[in-house]
């Protein structure tokens, strides 16, 4: 809640005068400086600030105590964004090169030609959703709200920008504009997740969880010999009384087992941290709101609980048609060629306005 600036104007006057005559009073034997005084005075007048107003809560102070935080994290997503998008490809790209250069070679000569067949299918088939997606997350803009004045219905104004703002649009501190359907900044994708993009960004979440699961399944084993490998020959160089002595690992064989380690340690820990993002997701969508709304929405059900009220959201058009409105499937055959298949269809409306759903009826049997 913003304060009167008339209250303000008064207060400092206030204590301005109470300053001087202290001075006064005190004659030239004061020795706080002018400055000091004036700064002390500022920092009452904001101590002063935070409880005077009755309407104020422990939300509103703590977001005033959190705000030199919430700008410092700011200011490194936005200078450091490039560098996660780099950090993320390098990842990527070394674990496709432990893929292709350790584990293929074993897949070729020890599996059945129906069990190469299907690793190759299935492998290729996750990596190309994989990079398209992240792709067009990164290079999709998220949609903005228009700057020229228009038709178009609005429930605020941004603060910020000086704009009208449509239903499910908010302001990204990072990127310093309104976004539509914003879901939030990603880092990783040094882009904000919003109407035109949010597909592409879940789906690209999606098809990461699962390469990172085939992975780290697929490679238990290999990990296990790895690290056992390692183990006993860690031990044996310990035990020097032993008179028995294993033979030293060549360095091929120690990258080897290094590399298998390192492939199914990333993937095991990125398979569980971007699979519980992935859950969230999927229940935000099946819920027909964003991480935005789902925080706002918490807010009004208990306003209006008290109130003896039900809330209900109305961008909620059921489990499966929020999935269909998500996911841009209009007809049965988009499952496959815009689901199992990287597609780069536009989302179902303009992200402006919200009065086009539910939509037609010959899509409700989909």
């Amino acid at each position: 809640m913003r304060l009167c600036p008339t209250f303000l104007l008064q207060r400092w006057l206030w204590l301005c005068v109470c300053a001087r005559q202290w001075h006064c009073s005190n004659g030239n034997n004061c020795r706080l400086p002018l400055c000091v005084r004036q700064i002390w005075a500022y920092l009452r007048l904001m101590v002063d600030s935070l409880y005077y107003n009755t309407l104020t809560n422990s939300d509103v102070v703590m977001d005033s105590l959190m705000e030199p935080i919430f700008w410092m994290v700011d200011l490194l997503t936005r200078r450091f964004g490039a560098v996660f998008v780099c950090l993320l490809v390098i990842l990527t790209t070394s674990i496709l090169l432990v893929v292709y250069v350790v584990m293929l070679p074993l897949i070729i000569n020890t599996y059945s030609a129906s069990w190469i067949a299907w690793h190759m299918s299935y492998g290729h088939w996750n990596l190309v959703m994989i990079v398209f997606h992240y792709y067009k997350a990164t290079n999709t803009g998220p949609g903005y709200p228009p700057t020229m004045k228009n038709s178009i219905p609005f429930v605020s104004m941004c603060k910020k920008c000086i704009i009208p703002k449509p239903a499910r649009t908010h302001h990204c501190a990072i990127c310093n504009t309104c976004i539509l359907k914003m879901d939030h900044h990603c880092p990783w994708l040094n882009n904000c997740v919003g109407h035109f993009n949010q597909r592409y960004f879940f789906c690209f979440c999606v098809s990461m969880t699962l390469g990172c699961v085939y992975c780290s399944i697929s490679g238990r084993n290999l990990f296990l010999d790895a690290y056992s490998a390692i183990e006993v020959h860690t031990n044996s160089l310990r035990e020097t009384w032993s008179t028995y002595q294993t033979p030293p690992l060549m360095f091929r064989d120690k990258m080897f087992h290094t590399s298998i380690i390192y492939m199914w340690v990333l993937t095991s820990v990125v398979a569980v941290a971007l699979g519980g993002l992935t859950i969230w997701h999927a229940v935000l969508i099946s819920r027909g709101e964003t991480s935005i709304e789902r925080h706002l929405n918490n807010k009004e059900t208990k306003r209006m609980r008290k109130c003896g009220k039900v809330y209900k959201n109305s961008f909620n058009y059921g489990r499966l048609n929020n999935w269909k409105v998500f996911l841009g499937v209009e007809k049965k055959s988009h499952w496959l060629t815009r689901v199992l298949l990287p597609s780069g269809h536009v989302p179902i409306g303009n992200g402006l306005t919200w009065d086009i759903y539910p939509f037609r009826k010959d899509m409700m049997p989909v």
